[in-house]
């Protein structure tokens, strides 16, 4: 049994300028922090060299594309936590696209979900997700968090006001997360997943 810590990713999928999940991503990178089981290691979509690599792979391959410099950090992870706003019911384009530009890396792994938005705090877009990963393999958690009127929820210093809810809600998620990210990578390391 491995006891190095899981490299979990956290995914940032919204790329609109002036994205309240910059806010998101600080609390949660903070709560993993709080954590010795987990290295975090952050895949923010508007990172230059991925925003590149993905509109490169969009106008030279089309559909049959790959990001090879994405799917590398992918291959290299564990796990991950995907934070994502809804917008229209749905997840973002650039998360899609990121998500459809790797295969093979996503297999075997687990996905929990950080949402946010209006009323119902992103859980449609995590509902349409969860479809997503399906396809793709992967694992996807029960428990999520989500913020309901998100920018209602946090002083101006990126503190949510109710502390003990999010954290709470996070821990369950991590919790999660560390047992299937354990039992996940010693079974990718005991025997290669097929399908």
């Amino acid at each position: 049994m491995s006891e190095s810590p899981l490299k979990i990713g956290v995914i940032v999928g919204s790329v609109r300028t002036g994205r309240f999940a910059d806010t998101i991503a600080r609390w949660f990178v903070s709560e993993i922090g709080k954590r010795d089981d987990m290295e975090v290691h952050v895949v923010d979509l508007t990172e230059p060299a991925l925003v590149e690599e993905l509109k490169l792979t969009l106008e030279e391959a089309g559909a049959s594309g790959s990001a090879p410099r994405l799917a590398e950090r992918i291959a290299g992870l564990d796990g991950f936590v995907v934070i994502t706003p809804e917008y229209n019911h749905g997840y973002p384009a650039s998360l899609k696209l990121a998500i459809d530009y790797v295969y093979s890396e996503w297999r075997a792994k687990p996905v929990g979900f950080v949402s946010y938005g209006g009323m119902v705090g992103g859980q449609r877009a995590v509902e349409q997700l969860r479809q997503v990963f399906a396809e793709l393999h992967a694992v996807t958690l029960r428990d999520t968090v989500s913020f309901h009127m998100a920018w209602e929820k946090f002083d101006e210093d990126g503190r949510p006001y109710d502390a003990e809810g999010p954290a709470k809600a996070a821990a369950v998620m991590l919790d999660q997360l560390a047992w299937w990210g354990v039992t996940l990578r010693e079974g990718r390391a005991a025997r290669p997943y097929g399908g």
